[in-house]
């Protein structure tokens, strides 16, 4: 495999469709903070949050967006100055972000348990995609960056018959950078050419600002959480915009 490509994948948005899932927890979650919630998300709350799942980088925003939409924020409102209001939330509740990141992944940890089949009913693949990691793996080497934690990344693909090394899956344990990772994959790997497929436009783009990583082949995913306007800005910095179908045929490379 010295000539093959070294494909890396994000995973909600681009392997897993996480955004019921990520809703409720974030419901689940919001709920021991603020005890006017009610134990159970309405669904019109987990039907917006969609709208709003592009502007998450990390699984703990949903925490308090979930919030934002249960205090009757619109999707445009949330979007309006979301840094602002996210630090002005934090700073109400006197909860720092470790601490937030921790009470998302323990609540996913008690859903799990208490019932993993349902758990991993809300957090289907994309239609298409299981079959294509299985046939990418072999012939390829292939791995997972992701702001995700590893633990979870590692459940949703062994319910999909997916094995994937712990060594390949590079999520919030390893407090690094998807640039970072990157940089570290091309020194294991030198000379070969790497694809990062990602759904966040600005993950993209944070990649493009490092001239090492120049040679990193930058896609798209249309089927993940972005916006219409994140296509044509992806095009003008030649980012190639991949939909589904280019994915699971042979677009990406000789796969």
């Amino acid at each position: 495999m010295n000539d093959s490509i070294i494909y890396t994948l994000d995973f909600d948005g681009v392997i897993c469709d996480s955004a019921i899932e990520t809703a409720i927890t974030g419901w689940k979650a919001g709920s021991t903070i603020w005890a006017d919630m009610p134990a159970a998300a309405p669904q019109a709350i987990v039907d917006q949050f969609r709208e709003v799942r592009p502007i998450i980088e990390t699984g703990y925003e949903a925490i308090l967006i979930i919030r934002l939409m249960y205090l009757g924020k619109s999707t445009a409102a949330i979007y309006a100055n979301y840094a602002a209001k996210v630090q002005r939330m934090l700073d109400e509740i006197h909860v720092s972000i470790d601490d937030l990141k921790k009470l998302f992944g323990e609540t996913r940890d008690n859903w799990i348990a208490n019932d993993r089949a349902d758990w991993i009913a809300k957090n289907p693949l994309y239609p298409g995609v299981a079959e294509k990691l299985r046939l990418m793996g072999q012939r390829h080497f292939w791995c997972v960056i992701t702001t995700k934690q590893e633990r979870f990344v590692k459940e949703i693909l062994g319910a999909n018959q997916i094995d994937l090394g712990d060594e390949r899956i590079f999520g919030m344990e390893r407090k690094l950078s998807k640039p970072e990772v990157l940089k570290g994959l091309k020194a294991q790997h030198p000379g070969q050419p790497i694809y990062f497929v990602e759904d966040r436009l600005p993950a993209l783009e944070g990649v493009q600002k490092h001239p090492e990583l120049a040679d990193v082949k930058l896609f798209l995913a249309l089927w993940g959480y972005n916006l219409a306007a994140d296509h044509a800005l992806a095009t003008s910095k030649a980012i190639a915009l991949q939909p589904l179908d280019c994915f699971l045929g042979n677009s990406l490379g000789a796969v």
